[in-house]
């Protein structure tokens, strides 16, 4: 049925036909985004308001896309019109269910981060699933874009044939590939290897390539290491696998940390011990758990090695805390006990007159 009285062609009433579609199909969606905002805003979850804002545009593509593949039919379009038609929603459906899929996955993904926080002192549980949780989905997102080209590609019949011929070939093709990114393919089957092996978690402590810091982000191959004076240091996932390294918090955060002091054997120790204790029980990120001053060494200088030991709940609140009490033992020695401090001591050199007499007879 003509739009206008006037005579239009029909191309241009089909055109017409179809904005109106997409324009009603478009408020309507609008519209309805709208409303569940309003909704979600009332609630006390963030869970709904990251799910609407994750699928918003894609969904709207979607009901676009329903409402043209409804309306296609009654197009009556000639055969040129309609196998441009089909070509375009060959590529189009299977780009746009995919951009849903992988919405979806990630609205999953944000959700369950939300409700693990990371922020909290036990935060063993939060930071092993928050970990497995990003690597899985990084690997799913790999999966579902190259089934989604996979598709887009099968729509287009030339494209269809030539895969047929070139069937025969990608056995060799595949050795070729893997020969060539043999280190990228091994760096990503160790990304999932990680997945469920779980040598590192985020927020983890490590010490790897002679640096501390804390474990910010796992891809699926490579891991940033966020280091201790604001650096980042990139390292291949397959290091974590193949070579040794420190994680300071695979079990539990709690740490015990080492204090040495060389001081000269004049020290009185007792008096050391009871300070120290006075100083460990008096700081607040002391855990409770333990402490201990002992005499571990003696030095060719002729020095005394003591060591001090202190726990506390995690490796931050550990390095503050050996810097307090280690500065605090000094200013006491200094203070208190100044024949504590080292000091060098040289034997007189033997003058002929006090060679003993057996000595020179020989």
């Amino acid at each position: 049925m003509p739009f206008l009285d006037l005579d239009t062609p029909a191309w241009v009433e089909r055109l017409i036909g179809v904005l109106l579609v997409v324009l009603a199909v478009a408020l309507a969606h609008q519209l309805s985004i709208l409303f569940l905002r309003r909704m979600t805003a009332r609630t006390s979850t963030p869970v709904d308001s990251i799910v609407l804002t994750r699928l918003r545009w894609p969904s709207f593509w979607l009901a676009i896309g329903i409402a043209l593949a409804a309306m296609a039919p009654g197009l009556n379009l000639p055969p040129y019109e309609n196998v441009i038609w089909q070509r375009v929603a060959g590529l189009a459906a299977p780009a746009i269910l995919g951009w849903v899929l992988l919405a979806l996955m990630g609205a999953y993904r944000d959700t369950a981060q939300a409700r693990l926080d990371i922020s909290v002192e036990d935060n063993l549980r939060a930071r092993r699933r928050r970990t497995r949780l990003g690597i899985l989905h990084r690997i799913a997102v790999i999966l579902v874009v190259v089934v989604i080209l996979c598709l887009m590609l099968m729509s287009i019949p030339s494209v269809r044939s030539i895969g047929v011929t070139l069937a025969a070939s990608a056995g060799l093709v595949g050795l070729a590939i893997g020969a060539a990114a043999q280190p990228a393919l091994k760096n990503l089957i160790a990304g999932i290897q990680m997945a469920f092996s779980e040598p590192i978690r985020i927020d983890d402590v490590v010490v790897i390539e002679g640096e501390w810091g804390r474990i910010e982000e796992i891809r699926l191959t490579f891991v940033v290491v966020k280091v201790w004076d604001e650096r980042r240091l990139v390292v291949p996932v397959s290091k974590f696998l193949e070579n040794s390294f420190q994680n300071w918090t695979r079990e539990t955060s709690q740490i015990l940390g080492t204090i040495i002091w060389y001081l000269d054997p004049a020290a009185d120790v007792a008096r050391l011990r009871a300070k120290m204790e006075e100083v460990v029980r008096a700081d607040r990120r002391w855990d409770g758990r333990f402490w201990n001053m002992q005499v571990t060494d003696s030095k060719p200088e002729g020095l005394m090695e003591l060591r001090g030991l202190v726990t506390a709940k995690d490796a931050t609140l550990a390095f503050d805390l050996r810097c307090e009490v280690r500065e605090a033992i000094y200013a006491f020695i200094r203070d208190e006990m100044p024949e504590a401090l080292p000091r060098t001591r040289i034997a007189p050199a033997l003058t002929p007159s006090a060679v003993p007499p057996q000595a020179s007879a020989r």
